[in-house]
């Protein structure tokens, strides 16, 4: 199939979105899980481990603008092509999540060492999956609309295998959660196969010219790096209580029985509220929409500041409301970025570059969640299982203001930037 087969049934959106499910599915775990199950079965020190963490995440952010030039000349080929290489990074990500939660016992000792070598290949085969998958949504192309309900469904199918991981790990153990990955991500690409493909279009450029159109291409768009600020720093706010959530949980809250209950409902909202977003996008357009999503999760992370022991019933609605917020983020912004390659004239040829540095962005937001709060919140003095109102100041102050205060500048950032009627491209320079 070529772009124009796209018809918007549920048979493509499942084929083509399939995938977005068990990508999701061990996102949970790497970014949210992982760092807790370091410190608390192997007492890796938080310091130790943001460091750690940052390190692995902000090598592994460097490669994804190339493995974005590399997907341009697959796609270029042929989908085969693209799909083959899915196919063989899709085993090195099924193999290296195993091993990162289930070290073999020599590697005990070099724990550190285990980790940050299985975590980089982990993320390497992960970024491949994800900038071509995502690269391959753009190139079928389409109006406002169209893109939006593209992006939905990865999204969408995205949230359904983050709901399913955040309950799996908890009801059948980490063992059977790598399992069952395996045989979701396989799934996934066998759906995609027969999913609606973009046209693979040779260019007339020569080697190098198109090398290095595909590296300075997405810079010369002032759209593109204006929605990359934003998409960036808007990033880094959702990835800090991504991070920080399941201390909240245990030490703020006090109320670790309810973990389950409280991501399964947010991410739960999250799919769920897609079809509004894609609804709110023929209203208000994709920016605007965008920035509505933004402004709800600041009203939500103010009102999670004010909770304290046992609010179990509170912050079951500060879930729902965040996961609303949460669907904004996840299919608004990469349906943006598919306009502004279409008008910087680039549609059909360099989608892999432009989410290459589109995955490095979301890579340095998850790098900077870890890295820099981690270590604020052990040199503030809290510390997992901490009860001390110090401590727990902290926790609340990075878990909840510091997103609102990040959020607040991205929006600032969004609304200033955008003037186009319905709010669906930034402004000239």
């Amino acid at each position: 199939m070529t772009a124009g087969a796209w018809r918007g049934g549920w048979r493509q959106g499942l084929g083509y979105g399939a995938l977005g499910g068990p990508l999701a599915f061990v996102a949970l775990p790497l970014y949210v899980i992982l760092p807790n199950h370091y410190a608390s079965a192997f007492g890796v020190p938080l310091a130790t481990l943001g460091v750690l963490l940052l390190g692995a995440r902000l090598l592994d952010a460097l490669a994804d603008p190339w493995i974005g030039r590399l997907a341009d000349r697959w796609f270029a080929q042929s989908a085969r092509r693209v799909l083959v290489r899915m196919a063989v990074a899709a085993g090195v990500l099924a193999l290296g999540f195993r091993a990162l939660f289930f070290p073999p016992a020599w590697a005990l000792g070099h724990l550190l060492w285990w980790c940050g070598v299985v975590l980089a290949l982990t993320y390497l085969a992960y970024s491949v999956l994800s900038v071509a998958h995502q690269a391959w949504g753009a190139r079928l192309g389409g109006d406002d609309g169209q893109r939006a309900r593209i992006v939905s469904w990865r999204e969408g199918l995205a949230l359904a295998g983050v709901l399913l991981a955040s309950v799996l790990p908890s009801l059948a153990g980490l063992s059977t959660s790598t399992i069952v990955f395996g045989g979701l991500l396989g799934l996934g690409l066998g759906l995609l196969w027969r999913a609606p493909r973009p046209d693979s279009v040779r260019r007339p450029d020569t080697a190098a010219t198109a090398a290095g159109a595909s590296a300075a291409g997405p810079w010369q768009s002032i759209h593109f790096r204006r929605l990359l600020a934003v998409y960036l720093i808007n990033g880094v706010a959702s990835a800090v209580p991504a991070t920080l959530v399941l201390f909240f949980i245990r030490d703020r809250l006090q109320a670790p029985a309810f973990e389950p209950g409280f991501l399964a409902c947010y991410f739960a909202a999250g799919a769920l509220s897609m079809p509004l977003w894609v609804r709110a996008v023929a209203r208000l357009g994709l920016a605007r929409a965008w920035l509505a999503g933004m402004l709800l999760a600041v009203a939500t992370f103010c009102g999670a500041a004010t909770l304290g022991a046992g609010d179990v019933a509170a912050f079951m609605i500060v879930c729902l409301a965040s996961g609303i917020a949460l669907g904004a983020d996840l299919s608004l912004p990469a349906a943006l970025l598919a306009g502004v390659i279409q008008r910087a004239g680039h549609g059909g040829r360099l989608e892999g570059a432009y989410f290459g540095w589109w995955h490095f962005a979301t890579k340095l937001n998850l790098a900077l969640a870890a890295g820099l709060s981690l270590p604020l919140l052990a040199a503030l003095g809290y510390e997992p299982g901490s009860r001390s109102g110090e401590g727990l100041r902290a926790l609340s102050l990075a878990y909840c203001l510091l997103p609102c205060l990040l959020k607040l500048f991205a929006a600032a950032l969004l609304h200033f930037w955008t003037d186009a009627p319905h709010g669906t491209e930034p402004s000239p320079a």
